[in-house]
């Protein structure tokens, strides 16, 4: 399987394994949504490029994801990035994902972030967003 596909379920798996998270959310999506009520988290695009050795097939992806919020304020979309943070970093320690894809992650590096507050005009008519970014670095298991 696809290193990109296996990071992708990774990240999604991670956040929806999130009790917290999953508190505050009405659902994760692969991919932007047709129809979805905030708020709600989206695995974004991701963009891989080879990052193998001389004798290990490995991969660099690199994924963003994006929480919507209706809320007045931005307090709650940062209690839900600090939770999808913890989830995404705590993917190396998810027991058996690896093992059943066939890679292991070599390194979880948040890269950056954007919070943003959302017109009424916008989908969902308004509200707050903020998208992380993260590169995973796989190496195929042995």
């Amino acid at each position: 399987m696809s290193a990109e596909i296996v990071a992708r379920g990774a990240v999604l798996a991670a956040l929806r394994d999130h009790g917290g998270l999953m508190a505050l959310l009405n659902g994760v999506h692969d991919g932007v949504p047709v129809q979805a009520s905030a708020p709600y988290a989206v695995v974004g695009e991701s963009i891989g490029s080879e990052w193998g050795t001389k004798d290990a097939d490995g991969w660099e992806i690199r994924v963003g994801i994006s929480l919507f919020d209706r809320a007045e304020g931005s307090g709650r979309l940062g209690e839900m990035m600090a939770m999808a943070d913890a989830a995404v970093r705590g993917i190396g320690a998810m027991a058996g994902w690896d093992a059943v894809a066939g890679w292991e992650v070599g390194s979880i590096v948040f890269l950056r972030s954007r919070t943003v507050r959302r017109s009424a005009a916008e989908r969902d008519g308004g509200g707050w967003s903020a998208t992380l970014d993260y590169r995973l670095r796989m190496l195929r298991a042995l």
